[in-house]
């Protein structure tokens, strides 16, 4: 069955990048020329998805307004002589034919309650669930969750999940899976949120991507609130794969690496790897580096 459908949750405060996202939703921070998210939405479009619904907050209506189709800008861009200015705009993306919903998240109680406020729009069907926080930088046509979806299809899954290898002291800040196998794709056993090196099954990390089966939405109305007085994600894996349900993990590929933007010290560097990237800034990163180095050891 082809999934159409994926589940961004965005609502979170970024309070780790504050002042910062008093003004700017974390997620229309800009990687190089783009803002996170549109990477985010690019990303499921490539992989076949087709629907996206954004799970907000009353106070980041910013988000939906971006990627509003803005013909003026576009007309009057194409007027003045700046063709070249209005390619980058969103409406030029090949992504821009998404359908974009909204459903909104009224109070903070955790990732697997931004899931949920999703499941009336879901409308029962198999979902992607992609952080808007996140992206997968993937080299190549086969992205990471286009392989989810073929598992999730193939082996008549209910939960697919990317993972990546954690240097040890890094596991006690994710989940942390319970391989049944060393393979690249492999059956899930368990998912450990955030646990000690010493009770660490594994250090392969949970890494912002999920392929469910519509059986994670009752998962979620029956998981009680945990850590931090939230509704876990983890906790309703758990309990599906506790229940039976099928399960399995997606290892990325070494071409393959996830960028996080949740704090400032990842941010930096997921901005200076796109900029790096880019060919129009590639130059000025590099020029910049060299003099700070020169000024540094002059000091």
């Amino acid at each position: 069955m082809a999934i159409k459908t994926a589940i961004v949750p965005v609502a979170g405060l970024g309070t780790r990048l504050l002042p910062i996202t008093q003004a700017i939703p974390k997620e229309l921070l800009p990687l190089a020329g783009k803002p996170t998210l549109q990477y985010v939405i690019e990303e499921l479009w490539q992989a076949g998805i087709r629907r996206t619904i954004l799970i907000s907050s009353p106070a980041k209506s910013g988000i939906a307004d971006y990627f509003k189709q803005g013909p003026d800008l576009e007309r009057h861009l194409q007027e003045t002589g700046k063709p070249e200015l209005a390619q980058r705009l969103w409406s030029q993306s090949a992504a821009a034919a998404m359908k974009l919903e909204t459903a909104i998240q009224t109070e903070q109680l955790g990732l697997g309650h931004a899931v949920a406020v999703g499941e009336l729009l879901a409308q029962d069907e198999p979902v992607v669930v992609a952080l808007g926080d996140c992206v997968i930088d993937s080299q190549g046509s086969d992205n990471v969750l286009q392989r989810m979806i073929r598992l999730f299809d193939e082996r008549q899954a209910d939960i697919v999940i990317a993972f990546e290898t954690v240097s040890p002291e890094k596991v006690d800040r994710f989940g942390i899976a319970k391989p049944l196998s060393d393979d690249s794709v492999f059956e899930l056993a368990d998912l450990v949120e955030k646990p000690s090196l010493q009770e660490a099954p594994s250090n392969l990390a949970v890494t912002a991507r999920y392929v469910f089966s519509p059986k994670i939405f009752s998962a979620l109305r029956e998981t009680p609130r945990g850590k931090g007085n939230e509704i876990q994600l983890t906790d309703a894996i758990r309990q599906m794969i506790q229940s039976g349900s099928r399960a399995f993990g997606v290892k990325l590929g070494t071409a393959e690496r996830r960028f996080d933007i949740g704090n400032l010290e990842s941010y930096t560097e997921s901005f200076i790897h796109h900029a790096l990237a880019d060919p129009q800034l590639r130059d000025v990163v590099n020029k910049v580096c060299r003099e700070t180095g020169s000024t540094r050891e002059t000091h």
